[in-house]
């Protein structure tokens, strides 16, 4: 991947047949760009394609220090690529997510489910304060992510469905 990310070619990834393959596809567009018609000149035009074709995503968390870890073995990961980091949900998203995924669950009445996807999105924004705090006393950092939110939803759906078993009505 990194070999990718740097330079768009992939040792040995096509046999010598399969990149005769490729360069009599492109030879056409090659030509009409001003390149000659030689192997090196070819292969050059064909990285060149890929390079400007090519799409990657590639999502990474940034918990822990394995992200850091990886971009020291692979430099390109860094230095060749775009890096997004994403904003916390809004409140009214993560309603929204909260009561789609709750929709599942019986309820007593139907005004519950706002009731409970609002106190999820409180729940979840209120980790973003006491993750503050535990950077300034413990000079570490606690990440709040979508997937933590939605493994709060499903932690909620598990442990209802336990104390709903325990629980007769």
């Amino acid at each position: 991947l990194n070999d990718l990310l740097a330079s768009g070619n992939i040792p040995d990834l096509f046999t010598r047949e399969e990149y005769d393959g490729h360069f009599g596809a492109i030879r056409n567009a090659a030509k009409a760009a001003g390149v000659p018609d030689d192997r090196s000149a070819l292969f050059a035009f064909f990285l060149d394609r890929v390079r400007k074709n090519l799409h990657l995503i590639l999502c990474h968390s940034p918990v822990g220090d394995t992200f850091r870890i990886r971009g020291r073995k692979f430099p390109a990961l860094i230095s060749c690529m775009v890096v997004d980091e994403f904003h916390p949900w809004p409140r009214d998203a993560l309603g929204d997510v909260a009561s789609r995924f709750l929709q599942d669950l019986p309820m007593p009445d139907d005004d519950l489910y706002d009731k409970l996807a609002a106190n999820m999105a409180e729940v979840h924004l209120s980790i973003d304060h006491a993750n503050q705090r535990f950077l300034a006393s413990e000079r570490r950092f606690n990440y709040t992510t979508p997937k933590s939110f939605l493994e709060l939803i499903t932690f909620y759906k598990g442990l209802l469905s336990k104390r709903r078993a325990t629980v007769e009505l």
